[in-house]
């Protein structure tokens, strides 16, 4: 027994001594997009994503797996047949995710939303633990640290860091996993990853194809890169054709069309309708690869730029990274190209593992003044992650508009989380329905019954459809933004109007008004100092 604890320690002590050089960059990285989320988060810039896969893992630790309510305000049914929402709708009809599942004990601990901002951050710093090992397989350590210091400055790192948690936060790590046990031929690991890395999204396979491609072409590993190519197409297609409908049809009427629906006619497509739709017409795919030229070109440049841009001219890279790029290439949409959001950490593994390949055959050409450059590009990689300012987590730092000016500071926004959201969110009970404004959503959202404004029914597990016992708004924020975003300005019209439609016909009443934040509570008398303040507040707005 104290044998095997020796043995245990100095293997611990052994891979502590290994990464050990990267550990420095490691934990910069780690404690600044800490901080950086949490602050985002606690200073209620977290938004609708992080509130539905809080409401997620919530109702997992409940045994109503993959149920959300927020969801399925989200659902083909709500969106286009205006149906009512429902809390047992599945999100597994949306995206198929049970990889989440690894994830719920450390949720149990901490059953919070912030939980899973920490373990965004912990789940990509641990991918870049990862691909430093796998880079010492090839190179010495100084080259190492560059890779992975550059993995550390990606804008495609950063970006999607900094923002709510995301299912994609799992893939660098298991992607970088399994290279490294095709590099030691640790095949029970290498298949075990390859599932989990299925498991982690519909599309995920994506990736997983195009590492399988790059056993065939490189010749290494054929017959088990064409297994891999085999497995991850058929199971991508067997999920979304015959798994995922079975839970809602939002795949083939809302996803696939809101992606792709530019291949195909009619109001539903199946995977296999889109991918037909893209082979069949060669001119349309070529002009859907290259257009927006403009941002096609920023968008590689981008994701080339931390790795001195030897992606590009690495073979290795374009076989792994080419089809998740492929895919977003060919999609429809801002955010496709968008690379500080989720999306853009798909490509990263292939592109990393590719520099890795090439410097394992160019080894002489780190020599200084490469290395400076290198340095440079890793510099400006940064700055570029700073100055998009992704998620709008450096509110504080960087205005949202010029002209008309629109700027929030810290102590502006941490006096009115005090002042005006804490002491109003206090009075909901943890087990009354709610619907909330955007970026009070995260904070509400460990509850059965939640949607956003300005929804305000849904259907409860006795399936009958209940209007929200209390309404939250934090109209201060929509005004500040309201200036400079069409957006903000219809919304904070439209919730302005509501406050007045539903207390003039007596269905809530006002029950607090503090700093531009408004509650109501269904089938209440307002109390007048509350209505006093919403009065004062709405004639402002008339006069603006």
């Amino acid at each position: 027994m104290q044998g095997t604890i020796s043995k245990s320690n100095s293997s611990l002590s052994n891979l502590f001594t290994f990464i050990k050089p990267i550990l420095p960059v490691a934990g910069v990285f780690f404690v600044i997009c800490l901080v950086l989320v949490l602050n985002r988060y606690f200073s209620f810039y977290a938004s609708f994503d992080q509130g539905i896969f809080n409401q997620v893992f919530w109702n997992n630790l409940h045994g109503r797996f993959f149920q959300s309510s927020l969801s399925s305000s989200l659902s083909t049914n709500v969106v286009h047949a205006n149906e009512i929402p429902t809390v047992y709708y599945h999100r597994l009809g949306q995206h198929f995710t049970p990889a989440l599942l690894l994830w719920l004990p450390i949720y149990a601990l901490f059953p919070n939303a912030a939980t899973l901002a920490v373990l965004l951050v912990t789940l990509i710093t641990a991918g870049g633990l990862m691909l430093y090992v796998l880079a010492r397989q090839y190179l010495e350590p100084r080259l190492a640290v560059m890779i992975t210091g550059s993995y550390y400055a990606a804008n495609a790192v950063i970006g999607p860091t900094l923002g709510n948690f995301h299912d994609i936060s799992q893939i660098p790590l298991f992607i970088f996993t399994l290279l490294l046990a095709m590099e030691k031929r640790w095949w029970w690991l290498f298949w075990l990853m390859a599932g989990l890395i299925l498991m982690v999204r519909e599309d995920a396979g994506v990736g997983l194809f195009g590492v399988g491609v790059y056993m065939v072409l490189s010749k290494r590993f054929p017959r088990a890169g064409l297994a891999v190519c085999t497995v991850s197409f058929g199971y991508m297609l067997l999920l979304t054709n015959l798994i995922m409908p079975l839970f809602s049809e939002d795949i083939s009427k809302r996803f696939m069309l809101e992606r792709f629906g530019q291949y195909v006619d009619g109001e539903e497509a199946t995977t296999l309708d889109i991918i037909w739709g893209i082979v069949s017409n060669p001119l349309r795919l070529l002009i859907e690869l290259v257009t927006p030229v403009d941002r096609t070109i920023k968008y590689l440049l981008g994701q080339w730029l931390p790795l001195a841009f030897i992606p590009a001219i690495a073979p290795a890279s374009w076989s792994i990274a080419g089809f998740p790029l492929l895919k977003l290439l060919l999609g429809k949409g801002d955010s496709v190209l968008a690379i500080t959001i989720r999306y853009a950490l798909s490509v990263v593994p292939g592109l990393f593992y590719g520099a890795i390949i090439w410097w394992s055959k160019h080894p002489k050409a780190f020599k200084p003044s490469f290395r400076r450059f290198w340095i440079g590009c890793i510099c400006l990689s940064l700055l570029f992650s700073f100055t998009s300012n992704p998620n709008r987590t450096f509110y504080f730092l960087i205005p949202d508009s010029i002209k008309p000016w629109v700027y929030v500071s810290l102590p502006e926004q941490w006096h009115h989380v005090r002042s005006g959201i804490r002491p109003l969110l206090a009075q909901i009970p943890p087990d009354a329905s709610v619907s909330a404004t955007t970026y009070l959503v995260a904070h509400l959202s460990s509850r059965r019954e939640i949607l956003r404004l300005s929804m305000l029914e849904l259907r409860n597990d006795r399936q009958e459809v209940v209007k929200m016992d209390y309404l939250i708004a934090d109209l201060w924020q929509l005004q500040k933004y309201a200036p400079a975003f069409r957006s903000d300005r219809e919304s904070l019209k439209e919730l302005i109007n509501l406050v007045d439609q539903i207390t003039n016909n007596q269905e809530y009443g006002i029950i607090g008004f503090k700093d531009g934040v408004i509650l109501l509570r269904k089938g209440v008398n307002s109390e007048s100092e509350a209505v006093k303040d919403w009065l004062r507040f709405e004639k402002a707005q008339m006069g603006r």
